[in-house]
């Protein structure tokens, strides 16, 4: 089988030679996220000094310590991380992903993830993967869930279970972009229930999305399954907005 999709790549790379997905230049000899080595190595990824709790990122020089946020709101969540900040290449892609139906960028986003948090997931061991809801309004809007498409890809590769259904968004949100924190908070207080308590009780749990601004979303769902009975809550994103 194996031999079969190793022919059937390379004919596909003859006949349909693989492009950079960011600059469109010809990749010669294609990686498996078929981005160039010239755009990999302009990618902005999550460098200390960070906040240890959430992930955001700090200017300049110094050692990992606690954001004013997660020492005034401490996140549900037990730790966060994300693997590029969200700027770029990196937020082109999200987009394109997201909002332009360009479902097959979900492959090299996830993988690239996973390369960017490699050592930290490998400090925090895990026992499911569940990605945040969406609500039904907003999945018939896009479509499907960019965070249980990444789901699919991480969850083979990290040999986890993924229960894209242990949640549920129970009341529509407005979009939290043009939101102060505080009405971030707001926005989602009360919006995710865990439908099976018994399915995440005891569990170590991924807990994912494609991008963190201030973690209130994050911050919600961990609530819910800290409530459900949940052992711990890790948060990881694609990326990580500077503030």
């Amino acid at each position: 089988m194996n031999q079969v999709k190793q022919l059937i790549s390379a004919l596909l790379d003859v006949f349909l030679p693989p492009v950079c997905h960011i600059c469109r230049t010809f990749i010669p000899d294609s990686e498996t996220v078929h981005i160039c080595p010239d755009c990999l190595v302009g990618l902005s990824r999550l460098s200390s000094p960070i906040c240890p709790k959430c992930g955001i990122p700090f200017s300049g020089a110094g050692e990992d310590h606690l954001c004013g946020s997660c020492l005034s709101f401490p996140p549900a969540f037990d730790r966060g991380r994300g693997a590029f900040l969200y700027e770029g290449a990196i937020r082109d892609l999200i987009h394109a992903f997201k909002y332009n139906q360009k479902i097959h960028l979900r492959y090299p986003l996830a993988m690239l993830t996973l390369q960017g948090i490699s050592d930290f997931q490998k400090e925090n061991e895990l026992d499911i993967i569940i990605p945040v809801p969406l609500h039904r309004k907003r999945l018939r809007q896009r479509g499907f869930n960019q965070a249980v498409l990444l789901g699919q890809i991480m969850s083979r590769v990290l040999s986890l279970p993924m229960l894209p259904d242990a949640m549920t968004r129970v009341r529509y949100t407005e979009p939290q972009v043009e939101l102060s924190s505080s009405e971030r908070r707001l926005n989602v207080k009360g919006a995710f229930s865990v439908k099976d308590g018994s399915s995440v009780a005891g569990k170590r749990i991924l807990l994912l999305d494609d991008v963190m601004t201030t973690g209130s979303t994050m911050d919600e769902c961990s609530r819910e399954l800290k409530k459900a009975g949940a052992a711990n809550v890790t948060a990881i994103t694609i990326a990580r907005t500077p503030k």
